[in-house]
Order: C-alpha cells, then sequence, then structure tokens
C-alpha cells in the first residue's frame, strides 16, 4: 500500500488526496501521463511537423531524441530530412547570403540566393504534403543523408 508523500500516512493506491493531510498524491497513471506527453501523437503527425518551414528543427530534435519513435523509422527518416534541410537553410542564410550582399548589394535579394531559398522553402511545403499523404518520399540529396542516418543508427 503507498504512503502520503507529504505526512506518511497510508493512502489507497486510487487516492487523489490524504485522507490525513490533505495533500494532492502522486498516482501512477498521473505521473505517467505527464512524463509522456508524445503518446498521443501519431508517427504521420510528428513526420509532418518535422517539415513546418523554420522552425521544424524543434520537434525533429525531439523525435529523434524520444523513446516513443526509437523503433519508427520512416518517422526517424522524416525527422533527419527535416534537419538536414534546416541545415542548408542556415548554410544558405548564414553563409552564403552575407557574402553575396556584402560583395554586391544589388545581386541577392531576388537573385540566386533568394531562389535557392524559394526552393528549400518549396521542398518544405512539398514535404509537408506528401507527409501528409502517407506517400513515402525523398528529396534528392537530403533524403540520402537522412537514409543513411537512420541506417547508422540501427
Amino acid at each position: 500500500m503507498p504512503f502520503c508523500t507529504q505526512c506518511g500516512s497510508q493512502v489507497t493506491a486510487s487516492a487523489v488526496f490524504c485522507a490525513s493531510c490533505g495533500e494532492r498524491q502522486q498516482t501512477g497513471g498521473a505521473s505517467r501521463k505527464a512524463s509522456d506527453f508524445l503518446a498521443g501523437i501519431p508517427p504521420r503527425t510528428a513526420s509532418m511537423l518535422c517539415y513546418i518551414p523554420v522552425v521544424g528543427w524543434i520537434p525533429a530534435v525531439v523525435v529523434l531524441a524520444a523513446e516513443r519513435f526509437r523503433e519508427e523509422r520512416s518517422c526517424r527518416f522524416h525527422a533527419f530530412q527535416g534537419l538536414y534541410l534546416f541545415v542548408a537553410w542556415l548554410i544558405l542564410d548564414w553563409g552564403v547570403m552575407p557574402f553575396f550582399f556584402w560583395h554586391d548589394r544589388s545581386f541577392m535579394p531576388f537573385g540566386l540566393g533568394g531562389m535557392l531559398k524559394a526552393i528549400i522553402f518549396a521542398a518544405w511545403i512539398l514535404m509537408l504534403i506528401k507527409t501528409s499523404k502517407n506517400e513515402d518520399y525523398r528529396l534528392p540529396i537530403f533524403g540520402d543523408l537522412a537514409e543513411k542516418s537512420v541506417a547508422e543508427q540501427r
């Protein structure tokens, strides 16, 4: 029989409050629900979250770190592919764009850099649509990298 976390009195296993002191008790079901917030998220939804433009890296990291999706190969693939798209966005935004902006102010705003950013953004949207329809689609370079990353973790 469990004991109260505040006063140490015996309480029933299903008690929400202690009969002696009135302190709220931690029940096994409540603590389990609080610790596993990913339990209600299906793999397809988790995969889609990894492709939200610019901020999809956050759910991608959560998916890769979560025990819930450890055996979901497709979900982990989409998390890696979403991360690689974000890394390409960062390289373009922080590495390539400043160089061209410094070199020629009129070249980059609507030129090559803008076009490359639009391609990455379109890839995010394309993958959101493909993933929402449960279609297995791999982007040319990023898909190969993601496939290798998933295979290395097995």
